[in-house]
C-alpha cells in the first residue's frame, strides 16, 4: 500500500537532464529525437549537393575529383533517403499517430527508443563510409558506385564499401522496428468507436508505409549480405565469371527501391490528407475511396520495379508487363490529386504556409507523374535512361512529393508541438524561396537530359554550359533557403504568440483525429484514460 501512495506522489513530468533523451519512452520525445536527426541530416546531405553542383558550374574538373565526386553522389542520395526523409517521416509518425487515435504512447515504447538510437550509429557509419580512403591506409577507393550500388563496380570498391553495406543493414533494422511498432500501435491502440474509417488519413498513410517497409526492406538487407559475401567470401552470386549474374542485384536492389519511393511519398500524401480539408473548411472529399486508392497504390508499387531496368535485355514480354503496370500507377495517384483538388473546390480556402506547400505539391507532383509516364514507355525510356531527363524526374517526384509535404507537416503541426506560432511571415517567404528555386534548379535538366546529357559525370560537353549555370545557381539558393528554415524553428521554439489547443479554424475538419483535443504543446502522458470516439 505505501508502494502504491510512495507512487502517486512520484512526478510524472518529463525526467530532467540528457537522461531524458537517452533512456526516454515517450512518443513525443521520440519524435522531437527523430525530427532533430533528419535536420542534422538534411544539412549534411545537402552540402553534398552544394558540392556537386559547385563542381558542375562549368565543364572540366573544378574542385573535385572524379572519386569523391561519385562519393559524394552516393552519399547525398543515401542521406537524402534513409536519414532525411524517413526519419522527419518517422518523427511525425512518433509525435502525430498515438494523439491522433487517442493513445497513451507508441504499443512498443522500448522498441521505439532502440529503434532510433540506432539512427546516429548508423549515420557515423556513413561519414566514415566517406572518409575511410583518408583515415585508413590501404582502404582502396571511396564508395563511387551510386546510390544503387551495382556489381561489378560495388565489389572492386575499397573498405567504404563494407561502411556503407553495415550502414544499410542497421537502417534497415531500424526502420523494421519502428515499422512493427507503428503497424502495432494503429491496430491495437486506438480509442474506443474510432473505426478504420474514420481514421485520419495520416495514419492509413502510415500504415500502408509500415507495411511496405517491412516487405522490402529484408530483400535490400538480403542483396547487400550478398554483395558482402561476394567481395569478402569467395562467392560468385554477381560475378558472370563465378556463374553468378549482375543483374540479379539489380532486380533485388529495385524490388526495394521502387516501392521505397512510395515509403517517401505516402506519409507526405497522409499530411495533404490533414492540411487540404482544414484550410479548405471542407472534408476530405471522397475519403473512402481516396483510402482504397493509396491501398491500390502500396499494391501496385510493389509489382512493377524492373522499369529501372529496360535497358538490361528484358524479354519484350517482361518489359511490356513493366511499362503497363507503371503506367497504371498514375491512376491512383491521379486519383488522390483530384480528391485534394476536389476538397479545395468551393471551399473558403486562405493560404498559411502549410496550405501554400500543398497547392505547390499538388501542381509539381503531377508535372512528376507526366514524366515518369513518359519514362514508363520502352521506347521512350532507351532514349532517356541514364540522362538527365531521369534526374529531373525523380527530384520533381521526391522533393515536392516527400520534402514539401514535410515542410507542410512540419508548419502545420509546429504549433502544437512547441505551443508557440511559428512567423507566417518568415513562413510565406521560405516557401517562395524554395519553390522558386527548386524549380529553378531542376526544370532546366529536363532540357539537358532531353540534350543527352548524361547522369552521373564530373566532366561534360561545353554545350550543356548554360543549363548546368541555371541549374547550380537555382541548387545554391535552394540550399540557402534552409538556413531561413532553422531559424523559424528556432525562433518558434524560443517563444510567439501562445498557440491554442486548436491553432487552425478548420482543424478537426473531416477525418476526427484527437490532436486537437488537447493542449499545445500536449502533456507529457496525453491519454491517461482512453477517449471515446461518438
Amino acid at each position: 500500500m505505501s508502494e502504491a501512495v510512495a507512487h502517486d506522489d512520484h512526478d510524472h513530468g518529463p525526467p530532467k537532464g540528457f537522461g531524458r533523451w537517452l533512456y526516454s519512452t515517450n512518443h513525443k520525445d521520440i519524435g522531437t529525437m527523430y525530427l532533430m536527426f533528419a535536420l542534422v541530416m538534411l544539412f549534411l546531405g545537402g552540402a553534398s549537393a552544394m558540392m556537386l553542383r559547385a563542381e558542375l558550374f562549368q565543364p572540366g574538373l573544378q574542385i573535385l575529383e572524379p572519386d569523391l565526386y561519385n562519393n559524394l553522389l552516393t552519399n547525398h542520395a543515401l542521406i537524402m533517403v534513409f536519414g532525411v526523409v524517413m526519419p522527419a517521416a518517422a518523427g511525425m509518425a512518433n509525435w502525430m499517430i498515438p494523439l491522433m487515435i487517442g493513445a497513451p504512447d507508441m504499443a512498443l515504447p522500448r522498441l521505439n527508443n532502440f529503434s532510433f538510437w540506432l539512427l546516429p550509429f548508423a549515420g557515423l557509419m556513413l561519414i566514415t563510409a566517406t572518409l575511410a580512403p583518408y583515415i585508413f591506409p590501404d582502404a582502396g577507393t571511396a564508395v563511387n558506385t551510386g546510390w544503387t550500388l551495382y556489381p561489378p563496380l560495388s565489389v572492386q570498391t575499397g573498405m567504404g564499401m563494407d561502411f556503407t553495406i553495415f550502414t544499410i543493414h542497421i537502417l534497415g533494422i531500424s526502420s523494421i522496428l519502428a515499422a512493427i511498432n507503428i503497424v502495432t500501435t494503429i491496430v491495437n491502440m486506438r480509442a474506443p468507436g474510432l473505426g478504420w474509417m474514420n481514421l485520419p488519413l495520416f495514419v492509413w498513410a502510415w500504415l500502408l508505409t509500415a507495411l511496405l517497409l517491412i516487405m522490402i526492406m529484408p530483400v535490400l538487407a538480403g542483396g547487400v549480405t550478398m554483395l558482402l559475401f561476394d567481395r569478402h567470401f569467395g562467392t560468385s552470386f554477381f560475378d558472370a565469371a563465378g556463374g553468378g549474374d549482375p543483374v540479379l542485384f539489380q532486380h533485388l536492389f529495385w524490388f526495394f527501391g521502387h516501392p521505397e519511393v512510395y515509403v517517401l511519398l505516402l506519409p507526405s500524401i497522409g499530411v495533404l490528407g490533414m492540411v487540404v480539408p482544414t484550410f479548405s473548411r471542407k472534408p476530405l472529399f471522397a475519403y473512402k475511396p481516396l483510402v482504397y486508392s493509396m491501398i491500390f497504390l502500396t499494391c501496385l508499387g510493389m509489382v512493377v520495379w524492373a522499369h529501372h531496368q529496360y535497358t538490361v535485355g528484358m524479354s519484350q514480354s517482361v518489359t511490356t508487363y513493366f511499362m503497363i503496370g507503371t503506367i497504371l500507377i498514375s491512376i491512383p495517384v491521379g486519383y488522390m490529386l483530384f480528391s485534394f483538388i476536389f476538397t479545395m473546390w468551393r471551399g473558403s480556402l486562405t493560404f498559411e504556409t502549410p496550405m501554400l506547400f500543398a497547392v505547390a505539391i499538388i501542381l509539381m507532383f503531377s508535372f512528376a507523374g507526366v514524366t515518369g509516364v513518359m519514362l514508363a514507355v520502352v521506347p521512350a525510356d532507351l532514349q532517356y535512361h541514364d540522362s538527365y531527363f531521369v534526374v529531373a524526374h525523380f527530384h520533381y517526384a521526391l522533393i515536392p512529393g516527400a520534402l514539401f509535404g514535410l515542410y507542410a507537416g512540419v508548419f502545420y503541426w509546429l504549433p502544437k508541438w512547441t505551443g508557440h506560432m511559428y512567423d507566417e511571415r518568415l513562413g510565406k517567404i521560405f516557401f517562395w524561396w524554395t519553390t522558386i528555386s527548386f524549380n529553378l534548379t531542376f526544370f532546366v535538366q529536363h532540357f539537358s537530359g532531353l540534350a543527352g546529357m548524361p547522369r552521373r559525370i564530373v566532366d561534360y560537353s561545353p554545350i550543356y554550359a548554360e543549363f548546368n549555370v541555371i541549374s547550380s545557381i537555382g541548387a545554391f539558393a535552394f540550399g540557402l533557403s534552409h538556413l531561413l528554415f532553422l531559424y523559424i524553428i528556432i525562433k518558434t521554439i524560443r517563444g510567439g504568440k501562445p498557440a491554442e489547443a486548436k491553432p487552425w479554424d478548420g482543424a478537426q475538419i473531416g477525418t476526427p483525429g484527437l490532436e486537437w483535443t488537447v493542449s499545445s504543446p500536449p502533456p507529457f502522458h496525453s491519454f491517461t484514460t482512453p477517449p471515446v470516439v461518438k
